[in-house]
């Protein structure tokens, strides 16, 4: 199955003018085009796509992106190498959520501490308390 630029670009949830920004800084091969010159995408062109949407998603820099897709094009011989970026990047957000959870934890403090105060209970001890959950993980 093949789709125009738009439909690709409403697939994959980017805009047009992203598409054409991944195929001019090489994230994307250029796509085929049609007897008009249109581009026309596959299905394997969107699940590339959303491949680099997640990688986006997660923060992987662009600069690392196109090494990923300069590697990719090597094949198997760039397997170990596609496989290490992947695990360093991995690691990288499993340490982001961590640090998300633990601003989780301070907001949801907040959040409760006003809970009290609106239902006319006694706060907790300012600033005192925040600090320390704020650095338990620590």
């Amino acid at each position: 199955m093949t789709y125009a630029i738009a439909e690709a670009a409403h697939r994959s949830g980017l805009s047009i003018d992203t598409l054409r920004y991944y195929e001019r800084i090489s994230l994307i091969d250029p796509p085929a085009r049609d007897s008009g010159g249109r581009r026309v995408y596959t299905d394997e062109d969107l699940g590339w796509l959303l491949f680099l949407t997640k990688l986006r998603t997660t923060g992987m820099p662009i600069k690392l992106m196109r090494e990923y897709a300069r590697l990719r094009h090597l094949g198997e011989s760039s397997v170990a190498a596609r496989k290490q970026i992947l695990e360093e990047h991995r690691a990288d957000v499993r340490a982001r959520i961590e640090e998300l959870r633990s601003c989780v934890e301070v907001l949801d403090y907040k959040i409760d501490n006003y809970d009290r105060i609106v239902s006319g209970a006694d706060p907790a001890e300012p600033g005192e308390t925040t600090w320390k959950l704020a650095h338990s993980a620590s």
